[in-house]
């Protein structure tokens, strides 16, 4: 059986409950919430979380989609992502898989393209 003596200690508690994680306050809690919902929708003036998601994404972690005027989902590339204004809301969802060329915009494709010896 273990006795601890009373020690000083540099800790201090601060008062009242700690808040519960929110999935538009931290990386990690955005996380979660796209990988246990599928998805999540981001509004266009949401700037915090947005950067949060392109940060994720230039992980690998998430796929964002932005939604178009007229309605249709377009791929973002990280760089995309980080340089991204808030005039159109996204769509932050999990890869569909690790190294998925299909995610790949059409643009980008012939970097994936095998060489020719």
């Amino acid at each position: 059986m273990e006795s601890r003596s009373p020690q000083p200690t540099n800790v201090i508690r601060f008062p009242g409950a700690r808040m519960a994680a929110n999935p538009r306050r931290d990386q990690k809690s955005l996380m979660d919430a796209v990988y246990a919902a599928g998805s999540l929708p981001i509004d266009a003036g949401d700037r915090a979380t947005k950067a949060m998601a392109a940060r994720l994404t230039i992980s690998g972690f998430v796929v964002i989609d932005e939604l178009r005027a007229d309605g249709t989902l377009r791929r973002l590339r990280p760089s995309e992502a980080i340089h991204a204004s808030t005039a159109r809301p996204w769509h932050v969802s999990k890869p569909s898989g690790r190294y998925s060329l299909v995610d790949a915009p059409e643009t980008d494709r012939e970097l994936f393209a095998a060489l020719q010896a």
